[in-house]
């Protein structure tokens, strides 16, 4: 490609100058000093710029993508690499339904070979979890509102599938999806901005404040002597201060505080008074 480029370009710098004015001998050296410099920058240019270049036209080339894959943002194209953890999790494909998201996802091809492996694995879990990241990949790609593309070239030089990845970022200029809390660090090292979907779900919970009433089922007995344990739909585990003696009866409670963890929100509670008669009532 470097060589094609320099020989064109070469070329078009020696019709356009005026060597006809110089002797023979001369003319045909200095066209030949032009080429031979022009071919070896182009080349050099080229060589260190391969993989920018190369989505560059890869982009032009899908261009008529667009009406299969729904329109492309006007501007500066916005690309997000998806990593294993995010396909398999599958959120992702419903967060991308909503057009909260907006731009590309680019799936690279060394991803989708992982996630082969994965559904080869002898092992029953991990072949489920590789089937379903595959099943999901397809779902996204038929889905016409959803802009998705697998990226095929791989960095031989690089053995680790997260670095491969923070390498492909840094060369679209895109940022990370991905719920690997090691990928979320090493991006951050690279300054590759990352989108975690476990910090997205925490984020948009529903927001619960100390003083509230929340009707829960009590599933089970907690850690401390009295306590139980109920979760909200969203998953949000709730610590109910002498809730064991309610454990499978959906009772009302207060929410008495709100502790925010790396892991999520956790809220504290006790039994609204009017069920405390019923729970002395047992002793």
């Amino acid at each position: 490609m470097g060589l094609f480029f320099g020989l064109l370009l070469s070329g078009i710098f020696v019709i356009a100058m005026p060597l006809d004015g110089l002797p023979s001998l001369l003319g045909n050296l200095v066209a030949l000093l032009i080429i031979f410099a022009i071919t070896g920058t182009a080349s050099q240019l080229v060589s260190r710029k391969k993989e920018e270049l190369l989505n560059f036209f890869g982009n032009l080339s899908k261009g008529g993508e667009k009406g299969a894959k729904g329109r492309l943002p006007a501007g500066k194209v916005s690309y997000k690499v998806l990593d294993t953890s995010s396909i398999i999790d599958g959120r992702i494909m419903d967060v991308a339904q909503t057009g909260f998201i907006e731009g590309i996802f680019i799936v690279p091809g060394f991803v989708v070979a992982e996630l082969q492996r994965i559904a080869d694995s002898s092992d029953s879990l991990k072949r489920n979890r590789g089937r379903r990241g595959l099943d999901i990949l397809n779902k996204m790609q038929k889905d016409v509102g959803v802009s998705i593309r697998i990226y095929d070239q791989d960095f031989e030089d690089l053995s680790d599938v997260d670095t491969k990845i923070v390498r492909l970022a840094k060369v679209l200029g895109a940022k990370v999806i991905t719920n690997d809390y090691n990928l979320n660090k090493v991006a951050e090292l690279y300054g590759v901005p990352v989108l975690n979907i476990n910090e997205l779900a925490n984020a948009i919970k529903p927001i619960v404040l100390p003083g509230e009433e929340v009707t829960i089922q009590v599933i089970k007995d907690g850690k401390e002597l009295g306590q139980g344990i109920a979760y909200l739909e969203d998953g949000t585990m709730i610590v109910v201060d002498g809730g064991r003696q309610f454990i499978g009866e959906e009772i009302m409670v207060t929410v008495t505080s709100v502790l925010q963890t790396a892991a999520g929100r956790m809220i504290f509670a006790k039994p609204k008074e009017s069920f405390v008669p019923k729970a002395s009532s047992l002793l």
